[in-house]
């Protein structure tokens, strides 16, 4: 195979999850996310990323052989699903509501570079990490790793801590701008002071 033909089969398997998982994922986002609020729809995101990731990790010995490769992308676009129903929309919706006004922009704008920089991190952080542990069989250019299957458990536990993390956000489901930045409470004080 060239690497033209390698590219196109590469570029049509991602095709195909992103239009069977990812998209549907986002839509579900939206659908579900006034129903039941960014906390619980980032929240299971996280955790079933985190299952599906160890589901993935721990038996990659059986998903790597050819007989199996059907039940690993179907895995493999769950994954992504609950990516995307989850914390991929939640990530950027949360920011733009809980800031308050005077900052929401700057504080988003801060909160998505965080983001980008941690998708750059940990795609070429996965690309050194899961290089196999035997020089002889890296991908030219590359030091030795830790492996597909621990690199995969270690993005497993990645997304455990996000999701650990997730109960540090504030729900803001319901509830006005000025409500989840506080802005109505200085307000409300000053008036009921002049009265």
């Amino acid at each position: 195979m060239n690497a033209v033909h390698e590219v196109y089969k590469i570029g049509r398997a991602q095709t195909l999850i992103a239009l069977c998982s990812t998209v549907p994922g986002y839509w579900f986002t939206v659908t579900f996310i006034d129903i039941m609020g960014r906390f619980a729809i980032q929240l299971m995101g996280f955790f079933f990323m985190t299952v599906f990731m160890f589901a993935i990790a721990f038996p990659y010995d059986h998903w790597i052989k050819p007989d199996n490769r059907i039940g690993f992308v179907i895995i493999y676009s769950l994954t992504f699903f609950f990516a995307n129903f989850g914390p991929n929309a939640t990530t950027f919706v949360v920011p733009a509501e809980i800031f308050p006004a005077r900052l929401r922009s700057t504080c988003h704008g801060i909160s998505a570079a965080a983001g980008k920089e941690g998708a750059i991190v940990g795609a070429f952080g996965f690309l050194y990490a899961a290089q196999s542990k035997d020089k002889t069989k890296t991908d030219a250019g590359y030091p030795p790793g830790i492996g597909v299957k621990n690199s995969l458990i270690m993005l497993g536990v990645i997304n455990f801590v996000g999701m650990i993390m997730t109960f540090l956000v504030p729900e803001s489901k319901g509830k006005s701008l000025e409500e989840l930045s506080g802005e109505n409470v200085n307000d409300e004080t000053a008036a009921s002071g002049r009265n």
